[in-house]
């Protein structure tokens, strides 16, 4: 998966200053609220199926430029969390019979 740095916010700050359009005009376009909206700009939401699809409309973008967006900003902030590293180094593979495998 290639590493990128634009979130979904920070690619829909671009294309709200591209477009010359604020947080307000847009969520009235989309049918929704101003502060979704502004919680997707600023990174405090994440961009959901039913966001990507009226932003997808709207952008003339496919909707899975968003979710691809969404989902390699969640992949990097889950490689980030160090509780989750150290969760995941205690668990093992399973076995083709099911059974799992002794971890070594």
């Amino acid at each position: 998966m290639a590493k990128s740095s634009q979130t979904p916010g920070s690619a829909l700050s671009a294309l709200l200053d591209k477009h010359e359009l604020n947080p307000f005009s847009l969520s009235k376009q989309i049918g929704m609220s101003n502060s979704a909206v502004r919680q997707i700009v600023t990174g405090t939401s994440k961009v959901t199926v039913p966001t990507a699809l009226r932003l997808a409309k709207f952008f003339g973008t496919s909707p899975d430029y968003w979710l691809d967006l969404q989902r390699e900003t969640d992949y990097a902030s889950a490689a980030k969390d160090r509780e989750l590293q150290a969760d995941l180094k205690t668990i093992s593979k399973v076995s083709s019979t099911g059974k799992k495998t002794r971890r070594q």
